[in-house]
């Protein structure tokens, strides 16, 4: 079974949000939203599937990456993310909530053994 087939998203703590956005729309042309911005592309193996990777700015206080401590979250696009999260909780793995859906994806948040979080994305688009 693939398991990661990708990044999903570059999130990180920060003092201003805005200002850190506005930095990066300005000096680097990324183009914002309230979230960050969205870099799409094509698969490579089959050039007719379309994914994407977030880059987001998070409020130095969030608690989105609890209950890891670092400023910073990587986020997997993964495939049958039900079947892997079974895999990874038979193999020890600290699953840190239940798979969560919404209409641009599933959701599930784990850790790593050094107490990371790391949120695994399957699109559903």
């Amino acid at each position: 079974m693939k398991k990661v087939t990708g990044i999903g998203g570059i999130f990180f703590k920060c003092d201003d949000p805005q200002k850190m956005k506005d930095w990066y729309a300005h000096n680097l042309g990324l183009p914002m939203n309230e979230y960050g911005t969205t870099f799409h592309w094509r698969d490579a193996d089959d050039p007719s599937k379309q994914g994407s990777t977030v880059w987001g700015a998070f409020e130095k206080n969030t608690d989105y990456f609890e209950p890891s401590k670092k400023d910073f979250m990587i986020s997997y696009r993964v495939e049958h993310i039900e079947d892997l999260v079974e895999q990874l909780k038979s193999d020890g793995v600290t699953i840190i909530d239940d798979i969560a859906a919404y209409d641009y994806g599933k959701f599930v948040h784990i850790l790593d053994p050094e107490g990371n979080s790391i949120e695994l994305w399957e699109d559903i688009g």
